[in-house]
């Protein structure tokens, strides 16, 4: 297919008002700006409107363009990308670019039609759907028998659902030609591990195994139980300690959630020394930080014990990230649930990219925790890679 008719297929399909989702990824030149662009239809004031969503190394920016604009907008975009996954209302589409703008289109249909609704007051279009039975949250206490969330457990489901949004980001950079292997450090009750063994094996259909690993022996065996009841056979839970765990060479993706103090960074250095391609990490308490800051300028603000926590424990998370840049990947601090259910809801998530980190970069990251007078543990930990 030449470039051309790429576009106005695709765009057709757009003015049909035919969109569900899409995204746009893989930019021709390596920068700092956008890494890939969400598109999905919205209403405004009665007219019907394309939200681009441009999600650039760290932050996220929305602009909302009626069609006209939109088809514009899209043509500029696919000259600066080569991929684009779309889901429309009857088909699926998987476009890949060449260097020299040769288009693959490759086109299934769906099962069933999908309706969009457009309303700002529609029901939260979830991942996981709201009226859907899925079985393993009616294991783990989540939804009832007849599939409908728990009153007490609608802030779990949303948690459970925005982690799935992370996990359908994350499918461009997974293999597709053979398993794939994940880790999941501090699992616990394991709801997230559940949820990325549904979402990955039973609704994308990927070969993945699956290992939780936790300290909590009880916890463990409960949660291997319902992983043998629902024959979720490639995913199993295990006792032990990140530290301990060296069973592998090589993993994909590494998920670490409330990881105390530096056991966060201990498995930032693993899924970095393993190779992981993806990582996603929730922190908890972090005190090695805190015990470090010496700043005299800082001093007006650190006298307070609750800001100097709350300082280095968001300092401790940009200094990981941007460890995590320096050593190939592209990572972002990200809300994971609102503010109002947990301070603790920073997500680091890093897409390893390979990209070397330029002069700059490194002086900036130096000159910071200089001023600090700090010693990250990350970076001893990763001092090879540097």
């Amino acid at each position: 297919m030449e470039y051309q008719e790429m576009i106005i297929q695709l765009t057709a399909l757009i003015n049909n008002k035919q969109l569900i989702s899409a995204t746009i990824s893989q930019p021709r030149a390596n920068s700092d700006e956008v890494k890939r662009v969400k598109l999905k239809p919205i209403e405004l004031k009665g007219i019907y409107h394309i939200q681009f969503e441009y999600q650039y190394e760290r932050i996220l920016k929305h602009e909302n363009l009626e069609l006209e604009l939109a088809s514009e907008k899209l043509n500029h975009l696919l000259k600066q990308y080569r991929q684009v996954q779309a889901e429309f209302q009857e088909e699926k589409v998987h476009i890949q670019l060449s260097k020299k703008f040769k288009v693959l289109w490759k086109s299934d249909l769906v099962l069933s039609q999908k309706v969009v609704n457009l309303s700002h007051n529609r029901k939260k279009n979830y991942l996981l759907d709201e009226d859907t039975a899925y079985p393993f949250l009616i294991r783990l206490g989540v939804q009832t028998p007849d599939g409908k969330v728990k009153k007490q457990k609608h802030d779990k489901f949303r948690q459970i659902n925005r982690f799935v949004e992370f996990i359908d980001d994350a499918l461009d950079y997974l293999p597709k030609d053979r398993p794939v292997r994940i880790l999941d450090f501090g699992s616990g009750k394991s709801y997230l591990t559940f949820a990325l063994y549904h979402y990955l094996h039973i609704e994308k259909g990927l070969d993945i195994r699956v290992t939780g690993l936790d300290l909590k022996k009880e916890v463990i065996e409960e949660c291997q139980q319902i992983a043998s009841d629902l024959k979720y056979d490639h995913l199993e839970f295990l006792v032990g300690d990140i530290n301990d765990y060296n069973e592998e060479t090589s993993v994909d993706m590494v998920v670490t959630l409330h990881a105390c103090d530096v056991a966060t960074d201990m498995a930032l250095a693993r899924a970095v020394k393993w190779g992981a391609k993806v990582i996603l990490s929730v922190p908890c308490c972090q005190h090695e930080l805190n015990a470090q800051l010496n700043s005299p300028t800082l001093d007006l603000m650190l006298q307070h014990g609750l800001v100097k926590e709350r300082f280095a424990a968001l300092a401790t998370d940009s200094i990981r990230a941007e460890l995590l840049k320096l050593v190939g990947y592209e990572a972002q601090l990200l809300e994971f649930i609102d503010m109002e259910h947990t301070p603790k809801n920073i997500l680091i998530r890093a897409y390893f990219t390979g990209n070397k980190p330029t002069l700059e970069e490194q002086v900036k990251y130096r000159a910071f925790v200089d001023f600090l007078q700090a010693k990250p543990f990350l970076e001893n930990e990763l001092k090879d890679y540097l």
